[in-house]
């Protein structure tokens, strides 16, 4: 689904605050998620994200209140497509994200087949496995393979559908599988999602930011038929997912390379820089980056994440 194009005032601030109550829901998580949604907020000068992260963390807003600002049936699926996104990011559900799935799909009175064809939309994406079809990297070409995931990456937040953002962590959980196979480590789901929270990505809260991003510069005219938006916020948000991208691979390369010798504070610590490093480097590949978003539709991008298409 895309981000609605002109979606209203209250509409946007009842699909974001929806997003932050999915960040939310899982309790164990919640600590991670607050802070990481914190520096985005700050980052993007963002009072609005703040706010509603606030009021939701004092309960002064409900999820109740939430989706009575929806304005419309598109708006009520698109709510639980991303809370269904957000909460399956990293391949897993929780109990409490179940509970809180359960009570949205009440408050927004969806009918079994609608909610049914969300999730497979979404399990489609966010719960495919690791594992990948695509032929082994040899530890010396991992390199040029964290390459191609950082300039996928950065071009899938250059597309407006949610499907876009949905696949950038998966991707970036088949990276990191990829290069500790290369190494001759062997790792599952669990074991991806625990190393990428470990070097300091939030898999929930960036799947936040993406969609708190398209919704933000979804708010504009239509110029031909296409979506104006606000390039500036798209440029921005591409690199960071690249940025993301080729930081945790470039982490994941030291870490299985060393012998998985290196602790919790020393993958952040490398993580940080590595992150700053190749936010630089997107000028130079936004070229790159921009011709590769040409390429992806919905289709091609089930494809790659499913590894039956190349990075």
């Amino acid at each position: 689904m895309n981000i609605p194009e002109t979606p209203s005032s209250g509409s946007q601030d009842s699909l974001l605050s929806i997003c932050l109550f999915a960040a939310f829901a899982d309790g164990e998580k919640s600590g991670e998620e607050r802070e990481e949604i914190r520096r985005f907020a700050e980052e993007i000068g963002s009072e609005n994200v703040a706010a509603l992260s606030r009021q939701i963390l004092m309960g002064k807003l409900s999820i109740a209140a939430a989706v009575a600002g929806l304005e419309t049936q598109q708006d009520r699926l698109l709510a639980y497509e991303m809370a269904l996104g957000i909460c399956e990011a990293g391949g897993s559900v929780s109990d409490e994200e179940k509970e809180f799935l359960a009570t949205l799909r009440g408050h927004l009175r969806l009918g079994a087949d609608e909610s049914q064809k969300v999730e497979e939309e979404v399990s489609s994406v966010a719960l495919v496995p690791v594992t990948t079809a695509a032929p082994e990297a040899s530890a010396p070409e991992n390199g040029s393979m964290i390459l191609k995931y950082a300039i996928l990456n950065g071009a899938l937040e250059l597309l407006p559908e949610t499907l876009a953002t949905m696949a950038i962590v998966p991707m970036q959980m088949k990276m990191v599988f990829r290069i500790a196979k290369s190494h001759g480590v062997e790792v599952g789901t669990s074991n991806v999602k625990e190393f990428l929270a470990t070097a300091g990505l939030g898999l929930g809260s960036q799947m936040v930011e993406g969609f708190a991003r398209k919704l933000m510069r979804g708010v504009g005219k239509k110029i031909g038929g296409k979506l104006a938006g606000r390039a500036a916020d798209q440029v921005t948000g591409s690199a960071f997912s690249f940025a993301a991208t080729y930081a945790i691979g470039h982490v994941a390369e030291k870490y299985y390379s060393g012998g998985r010798r290196l602790d919790p504070a020393s993958l952040k610590s490398l993580f940080v820089p590595l992150q700053e490093q190749a936010k630089e480097l997107h000028t130079k590949y936004l070229p790159e980056i921009q011709a590769r978003a040409k390429t992806l539709d919905p289709g091609a991008i089930l494809s790659i994440v499913r590894g039956s298409s190349p990075v």
